[in-house]
């Protein structure tokens, strides 16, 4: 501890790490240029660092270099149900591994305070058009999960630092904007910066706060919550100057669409953005926590907003204690973090986006940068000219119209008019279309509380848009079946049918099976679309319904008056609905260690919940990287969802036919990620989504579409899980060639556990997505890029060949890929190693995350 910068903060009991002091003490002057993000994480480094290594540290950050890893210590981890089981199933079984080889099991924890949340695992199953829609599915989702549900309820008990927020209370990343952050931490009579890692891409959302908070993947989080520092580089920081204000009617979610357009076209992968200017002043908490929930689908890292009277209000607003108001005040105003201290930044890179030029947006088909203005939908070709048959859905049938998600149900302004707009709607007389299966499923039950102060929830209600859950649900695929009869009229007239929905991720297969493709809306163009029944309708000009005057009714007649939505909410959003949501949620406290064995006893029967495999096997040998084959080659934009999907089990796919042998019946299938903590379910999963398209997958001269694979030598195409259980049997050694952002989307350690777990040894691309590259590293796989100029088509790749890797791994080294071709050629290309710290050559050597640690548990014990 650097104590010397160790001082009394003003008005306090408390203490603080003078920061400030710190780099002025190396380069006077210095610290007013430092961005928002170098400040906060200068401060972790004066508060947590090695002192005889600080000065060395803190010289990265002041001077904006990048030759030396420094490590971070978040002060927080928070989870999931999915990946945060999965995380907790890797530690009892780290628990096993380390009790064989004789250490003490018990001595197994997280270190660092951990919250997981159940919030991914229950599917609308009942519309929000049913009554009791809600608790009809959660008592679907209690009985599906009853294992998972065991097992997490032993973990709350059997693990220090654990608490749980039961299933059925709201989103993780709403609750941890509007309750968990504490913005200001204070522990030890120090106080510092909120800083947290989460098991979901979408934990910047709390970034509006001021809170750097990162999404990582379980296996990341894992390190982290084993007390390690997560070790980095510093990152892009790059300064986003919002100019403008809305234009009257837009929504945060037709400008989170825009930004996310203009900041993929800016090329932001793996920054840290922050937000400024005057644009960011007119934007609520609500507004900015809507984009930087979102960073994902920009690819960034971070989004931040600085600390102001925004952040203050909306700390009274959501019920927290006025102490701690006043803490987040004086902290920030003296360690110059509040926004007034920032106007000397210097950033490397400065975009400007005019917040005064977004137009109502929505974004699809298929990617969340792919913006489309409403105005523009029929030149586009989404809507167009279309019939409607009596007894027939349309082309483009909307089949799921939903309003879920963190994104937009945190914020207040898209909710209210979600529910203005639905009464405008039944007010004119206007119906959702029957084959729309509706719902409403906000992150926090403080939504449902100021929907019915403002006597607008009976509107939405009457248009089928009932409180289903507090949950992912449509968001994170759990969209539930549709009703028999549409599904087969889908089948038979192979129809393209749709999803809208107000949340972040669209891709091809994730939504529905059965809807083709899905677009992203605000809520209140949810509810507009439920009306139209299809996205072939021009919903800027085409004619909803006719009103009780005879008079035709359009988007404009309906659309909420902005000050209309800032009276309601004014009037209708209160502090004591946050109180009567979060204070008995946060007051049920659960002893650690009550008469729980330290070692799980696992369900031999279970599909959900397995004792996992990795320090046995193949798993815990060596990686050759000789002789690899290639399991697949895939082009650009490959997703998580692609590598591991999320969403319903088909009775016809390999997780569907294995499920259906272990005696479970095809309505308690569940969702792939629910089985995620059972490698054996999961590992059918991997390359599952029936849009893949492999390149090696060719019949008849065609590439084909689907969850395929070609096994060679053989030169046979099947099923991707028949291809991986041979390639298994001959023990054969498998890399994966890819193009460009290989592993964009859900933070899903999965997508980097089933690959390890069929073999892959190395994943050649043109770019990876930094959580999917930190994911690979920690199940031992090898990150290798192509230098520019250099990919599969220039090297004319077609999966006949085989690989090996030469060189000695280390940061940014250069090493060879060596291509030996059918016809005997030999071809060696460079390619860079992606391996970009010396931590992560450390987790790359010892096999993965799980493997070091064993590694090092054990020595350290033994002494």
């Amino acid at each position: 501890m650097n104590s010397q910068y160790r001082k009394a903060l003003p008005g306090t009991a408390l203490d603080y790490f003078d920061t400030r002091a710190a780099v002025e003490a190396l380069a006077p002057g210095a610290y007013a240029t430092l961005p928002y993000t170098a400040r906060v994480l200068a401060e972790n480094l004066v508060r947590r660092a090695d002192p005889a290594k600080l000065d060395a540290f803190l010289g990265q950050i002041i001077g904006r270099k990048r030759d030396l890893d420094f490590p971070w210590f978040p002060a927080r981890v928070v989870c999931h149900d999915i990946l945060g089981q999965t995380a907790l199933v890797d530690l009892a079984g780290l628990r096993d591994a380390i009790a064989q080889e004789g250490g003490d099991p018990a001595k197994v924890n997280p270190v660092v305070p951990t919250q997981l949340i159940v919030d991914h695992s229950l599917a609308v199953e009942h519309a929000g058009f049913e009554k009791d829609a809600f608790e009809k599915n959660r008592a679907i989702e209690d009985r599906r999960n009853e294992d998972r549900f065991h097992f997490i309820n032993w973990c709350k008990t059997a693990f220090k630092n654990v608490d749980v927020i039961p299933p059925g209370n709201g989103i993780m990343h709403q609750i941890n904007l509007e309750k968990m952050s504490p913005v200001v931490q204070a522990r030890d009579g120090v106080a510092f910066p909120d800083t947290l890692v989460g098991t979901d891409s979408h934990t910047p959302h709390v970034d509006a706060l001021g809170v750097i908070a990162v999404g990582v993947g379980g296996l990341e989080a894992e390190s982290v919550m084993l007390g390690r520092a997560s070790w980095m580089r510093l990152p892009d920081i790059v300064g986003v100057e919002l100019l403008g204000k809305p234009a009257p009617g837009i929504t945060a979610t037709d400008i989170v669409l825009a930004i996310t357009e203009f900041l993929r076209n800016e090329k932001v992968v793996g920054a840290y953005l922050e937000f400024f200017g005057q644009g960011a002043a007119h934007l609520t908490l609500g507004d900015r926590a809507t984009i930087s929930n979102m960073t994902p689908e920009y690819g960034a890292t971070a989004a931040m907003f600085s600390i102001d009277q925004q952040t203050l209000d909306y700390l009274r607003l959501t019920g927290r204690e006025e102490s701690q108001v006043a803490l987040v005040e004086t902290y920030a105003k003296t360690a110059g973090l509040w926004s007034d201290d920032l106007n000397e930044v210097q950033f490397e890179r400065v975009l400007r986006f005019d917040l005064s030029s977004v137009v109502r947006n929505i974004a699809g088909p298929s990617n969340p940068h792919k913006r489309v203005a409403t105005a523009d939908l029929a030149a586009q070709g989404i809507a167009g000219s279309w019939v409607e048959e009596e007894g027939k859905m349309p082309d483009g049938a909307v089949i799921i119209a939903a309003i879920t998600s963190c994104t937009n149900t945190s914020n207040p302004r898209n909710v209210i008019a979600a529910g203005l707009l639905a009464k405008n709607a039944v007010e004119k007389g206007l119906v959702r279309k029957p084959w729309v299966k509706s719902s409403l499923a906000p992150g926090s039950k403080a939504v449902q509380l100021y929907l019915k102060e403002s006597g607008l929830l009976p509107y939405l209600e009457q248009l089928g848009f009932g409180i289903v859950a507090f949950a992912c649900t449509t968001c994170n695929g759990m969209s539930g079946a549709l009703d028999p009869v549409i599904q087969q009229e889908i089948i038979d007239r192979d129809l393209y049918a749709t999803a809208v929905l107000s949340g972040n991720r669209n891709f091809d297969g994730r939504i529905h099976p059965y809807a083709k493709q899905a677009f992203l809306a605000s809520p209140p163009l949810v509810v507009a679309y439920a009306i139209a029944g299809t996205v072939r309708f021009d919903i800027e000009k085409d004619v909803l319904g006719t009103g009780p005057d005879g008079q035709p009714v359009t988007l404009k007649d309906i659309w909420p008056d902005d000050a209309e939505i800032d009276a309601i909410i004014k009037a209708s959003v209160k502090p004591e609905q946050f109180n009567a949501v979060y204070q008995p949620m946060f007051d049920l406290k659960v002893d650690y260690g009550q008469a729980v064995k330290p070692l799980y006893d696992w369900r031999p029967m279970s599909t959900y919940i397995r004792r996992p495999p990795y320090w046995e096997g193949a798993l815990a040998g060596e990686r050759s990287l000789k002789g690899m084959r290639p399991l697949a080659l895939l082009g650009d934009n490959i997703t998580t969802d692609h590598l591991s999907p999320s969403n319903a089990i088909l009775a016809s796919s390999a997780a569907g036919e294995y499920l259906a042998k272990m005696g479970l019946p095809e309505e308690d299938f569940n969702s792939y990620a629910t089985h995620r903590g059972d490698h054996l379910t999961a590992q059918r999963a991997t390359f599952a989504n029936p849009k893949l398209i492999n390149e090696m997958a060719v019949v008849d001269g065609k590439v084909q579409q689907g969850s395929l694979a070609r096994v060679e030598p053989d030169g046979k195409v099947m099923r991707m899980w028949e291809a991986i259980e041979t390639y298994m049997d001959r023990k054969q050694p498998l890399c994966i060639i890819a193009g460009a952002d290989y592993g964009q989307g859900s933070s899903r350690d999965w997508a980097a556990k089933g690959v390890r777990l069929a073999g892959v040894e190395a994943i050649v691309a043109e770019g990876f997505e930094r959580i999917h590259r930190t994911n690979l590293i920690g199940m031992g796989v090898l990150p290798l890029q192509f230098l520019a100029g250099s990919d599969r088509h220039s090297l004319a790749l077609d999966g006949t060949e085989t690989f090996d890797v030469t060189g000695q791994p280390t940061p940014g080294a250069q090493l060879t890929l060596v291509v030996h071709r059918r016809s005997g050629e030999v071809l060696e290309v460079a390619v860079q190693c992606r391996l970009d710290t010396a931590e992560e050559v450390a987790i790359y050597q010892a096999g993965g995350v799980l493997q070091r640690f064993a590694q090092d548990f054990l020595a350290d014990s033994r002494s």
